[in-house]
């Protein structure tokens, strides 16, 4: 599987490890770093498409790493994080070069969002990938070899939660999570039903993998 890198930069080490599980779990490709000179070490060779930066970095401010990289010319789409709402952040954020900023405590799903705004902002390439089956999460669309199926927002995100998994049984309730917000009540037959629809779209695309139910966990793509 291959989707859209985000670096982020965070040196709260458990803030961090939850925005990684959380937008790998979104089909992103996340890898984290915890200071402003481990951003300039590891951007080069990392190659992300995005970034996330904390302004509060332990050996700089996060405002001054975006600026000397947008000297450089790097113009990745970047989003900041704060702990600090005030206005004269905010611009001071802008000014550096930032594309967005969030400030802290944030709802994920609100991160998300912005991430996928900055990137079809910046037409970075969002697309998943399992085998020759290609999942772009803007145009909700699955295609395999020129054809192309459309998908309901929920079918994109079960599929992607199976892409991302590929070759490991998805549990039912993992599933529920992905497709559904969070709190809402959907019987098994509801998932079975998106599941059955899946096939049927997944059947329209030549080579593409299957979804195998593993009766009473889960579902797995292979």
């Amino acid at each position: 599987m291959t989707g859209a890198k985000v670096m982020v930069v965070e040196d709260d080490l458990d803030l961090r490890g939850v925005l990684l599980r959380g937008l790998q779990e979104e089909g992103f490709a996340a890898v984290g770093v915890g200071s402003g000179a481990e951003l300039l070490e590891r951007i080069e060779p990392e190659a992300p498409d995005l970034l996330i930066v904390d302004i509060g970095l332990p050996d700089t401010d996060g405002r001054d790493v975006v600026q000397a990289l947008r000297a450089q010319g790097v113009s990745l789409p970047i989003l900041f994080l704060t702990a600090r709402d005030a206005l004269t952040d905010r611009v001071t954020g802008f000014s550096a070069g930032g594309d967005d900023y969030l400030t802290k405590p944030f709802a994920f799903a609100e991160l998300v969002a912005r991430l996928q705004a900055l990137m079809r902002r910046s037409g970075a390439d969002t697309s998943v990938e399992a085998g020759n089956l290609r999942l772009d999460p803007v145009a909700h669309v699955a295609s395999a070899d020129g054809q192309k199926v459309s998908l309901t927002p929920t079918e994109f995100r079960l599929l992607a939660k199976l892409v991302a998994s590929q070759g490991s049984t998805v549990r039912r309730r993992d599933l529920v999570r992905t497709g559904w917000p969070h709190g809402a009540r959907v019987r098994d037959n509801t998932l079975d039903a998106y599941v059955a629809r899946l096939r049927k779209k997944l059947a329209e695309l030549p080579g593409t993998p299957g979804i195998t139910t593993v009766h009473g966990v889960g579902y797995i793509l292979e």
